[in-house]
């Protein structure tokens, strides 16, 4: 039977002088009207370049198709150059597209009418006012409130969630018969994330239009997927059903993702890395991709691979299969399950009525005419060795937070402990020698690391600073050590920051704030923008150091089921105050604040099974903005339990017997 969208044996390959890299080597696929399509796998895996490949939008050069076949409905879209017209009524028209970044998508001197205008007139050819109305009905349908008046506002007062609503109206401008969806939520907070999926998914199913979703994470591709395909260095290497491949996952690099996934419903059982990096594309092994990463390769794995039929629409490249359903390695289990310990007295971190406060300047003379109240009065403490873990959306202040300890911005008010000195009225100067106490990890390693210095040169500088060695010998030698403490050769120390890998990178970053030999770790989303199997490599890394050198952290993050592995003790943020804090298996089991609720909620678990029973709200709306923020409790307008007394009162954090808090009227 003949499908909708078929690509066949599609190979693809990047040219730099002498250099090839087989970024797509031999990918087949299907998609049929109405289908929801996943593909799924580490950065530079292929997901990407082989749906812009069958829409005709690598670069040529250096990308070149070297072979294959893409069919829409029977007609082969190869035989086009990617600037015909055929091509461009396809994209746009067919075929709609969503990309990853929305900001760098959207034309940012062109408001949002006229760049939905401009995609209905061309592929709908109608009239201007007929547009207009079109786009009027699109954004209303995505959820944008007063479309009449946003048409004429620009990207940049977008939030990212909302912007990413106008990519999705943008591709669903003229009624495409396919979606292709990259990384759609990589850098939204969970709550928006599920907004955006449900929309998407919502409004496919009411068209018949078929979604292929690129992701990394699985929790989405549970919730979401009807069939999924796992790629590995430029090959589907498993493909099938949702729920046979989540149930029976064959290849040892599919099972090996899986158990790298921190989830909600476990019991801390320790996460299972995949070891090794992919091979590099400009180096393909003779036979399967995985052999020099996979425990279980033998020397039928140097043979070529091709997909073997498992069961009913499950096929699998794995020389084993479908012994390899028994030789795919399983959970790690020697050390049990994982517990946390809770014993502790030590307060390094105690953290009072913390507010951040910044004025509203106006008018030539920079008059103060207001102020805005970023964070109103947060106050937690953190006991040696222990990690809190604090979450929330985005814009809620959870990195304001971690700058005002860090007395990185003005405007802050309160009391700050470190060790008991109080750090908050310190003068630069006299605040400088005990920094060295509390460091950070940043989100993005690569533009925090300087790209002119060697990383040795960048781990070492704060030994530098500190006064911390004594001569160039101690200096070597506490570099050595911190690398290898983090699981890096010390002979890449003369390397710079962009001959490593993003996990490389992160590590480097967790040296660097290692050096000062610190009481107290700040990690700001430090692995927000990593792949699972290299999530998996830092949390553990963190866990391992964090045993070794009693280390105190305040992890802060928006995927819950990282910050549950991870944590002692929960913090959830909301507009600039903590609405609840407890225990981290605590909060998890008996959530009590309905934003908490909320958030839980909308956190995906990678289970088919578990997804399709449950019973999930999703929380509608957005954050409020700190210019316009509440009188009475802050999360008001979006609770499905407000009254009036919630609208005109603020309710405080109240403590139980347990040393858990709660801000809500409801308790």
């Amino acid at each position: 039977m003949a499908h909708y969208l078929e690509v066949e044996d599609l190979h693809v390959s990047f040219y730099s002088g002498d250099t090839v890299s087989y970024a797509v080597d031999g990918v087949s696929y299907y998609v049929d009207p109405g289908e929801i399509v996943c593909f799924v796998g580490e950065s530079g895996s292929g997901k990407s370049v082989t749906q812009l490949a069958a829409l005709q939008l690598l670069p040529i050069p250096p990308a070149k198709i070297e072979k294959g076949s893409v069919r829409l409905g029977g007609k082969e879209l190869l035989q086009y150059r990617s600037d015909s017209v055929e091509m461009r009524a396809i994209r746009g028209g067919e075929i709609g597209m969503i990309f990853q970044e929305p900001m760098t998508s959207l034309n940012p001197v062109k408001t949002i009418g006229k760049q939905l205008m401009e995609s209905i007139i061309l592929h709908m050819k109608c009239s201007t006012d007929t547009a207009r109305k079109r786009s009027i009905e699109l954004l209303r349908q995505v959820g944008i409130s007063d479309p009449e008046k946003r048409l004429k506002e620009f990207p940049h007062q977008f939030s990212g969630g909302m912007r990413q609503r106008i990519m999705i109206a943008i591709a669903m401008a003229s009624a495409p018969k396919i979606i292709i969806a990259d990384e759609p939520t990589t850098a939204l907070d969970v709550t928006t994330q599920a907004q955006i999926l449900d929309l998407l998914t919502s409004i496919a199913r009411k068209n018949n239009t078929a979604l292929i979703l690129i992701t990394h994470n699985l929790g989405i591709v549970a919730r979401y997927a009807e069939r999924i395909y796992v790629m590995y260095a430029g090959n589907v290497i498993e493909s099938g059903l949702s729920r046979d491949i989540f149930r029976n996952p064959v290849h040892p690099y599919t099972k090996g993702l899986l158990q790298a996934v921190p989830r909600l419903d476990d019991n801390h059982t320790k996460l299972v890395p995949i070891d090794g990096t992919p091979p590099s594309p400009g180096k393909r092994l003779p036979g399967c991709q995985f052999a020099n990463r996979c425990p279980y390769a033998t020397e039928e794995c140097e043979k070529p691979q091709g997909l073997k039929l498992i069961e009913k629409e499950h096929f699998c490249s794995c020389q084993q299969a479908p012994r390899a359903v028994s030789c795919a390695p399983e959970k790690n289990t020697s050390d049990g399950v994982y517990e946390k310990e809770y014993e502790f007295e030590e307060k390094v971190l105690e953290v009072s009525d913390l507010k951040v406060v910044y004025p509203v300047k106006k008018g030539l003379l920079n008059r103060t005419v207001g102020k805005t109240i970023i964070l109103d009065g947060i106050s937690f403490d953190i006991h040696k060795g222990e990690t809190l873990g604090l979450v929330g959306e985005s814009g809620c202040g959870k990195t304001t937070v971690a700058r005002g300890i860090l007395k990185l911005i003005e405007g802050t008010h309160g009391s700050v402990r470190m060790n008991g000195e109080e750090i908050l009225p310190m003068k630069e100067r006299e605040f400088r020698p005990r920094r060295k106490n509390i460091q950070m990890i940043f989100q993005d390693p690569f533009s925090s690391l300087d790209p002119r210095k060697t990383v040795g040169e960048l781990v070492g500088e704060p030994l530098l600073i500190h006064h911390l060695v004594a001569d160039k010998d101690e200096y070597d030698r506490r570099v050595d050590r911190l690398f290898s403490l983090v699981g890096l050769d010390p002979s890449l120390k003369n390397r710079v920051a962009h001959e490593f890998s993003g996990g490389q990178r992160q590590r480097v970053g967790i040296a660097r704030a290692l050096a000062a030999d610190p009481d107290i770790i700040i990690c700001d989303e430090p692995i927000s923008a990593l792949d699972v199997s290299i999530q998996a490599q830092i949390i553990i890394l963190l866990e391992d150091l964090q045993k070794k050198l009693q280390l105190t952290y305040l992890f802060i993050a928006h995927d819950l089921a990282v910050v549950k592995h991870i944590s002692h003790r929960v913090a959830v943020m909301y507009l600039g105050n903590i609405v609840e804090i407890a225990d981290s298996e605590e909060l998890y089991r008996n959530a009590k604040h309905p934003y908490t609720k909320a958030l839980l909620n909308a956190v995906p678990i990678p289970d088919p099974v578990v997804e399709q029973a449950r019973d999930r709200k999703i929380l509608r709306g957005e954050v409020p903005s700190v210019i316009n923020r509440p009188i009475g409790c802050p999360f008001y307008d979006r609770c499905e339990f407000a009254t009036e007394k919630c609208k005109n009162q603020k309710p405080e954090l109240k403590w139980d017997e347990n040393g858990s808090g709660v801000a809500c009227f409801l308790y």
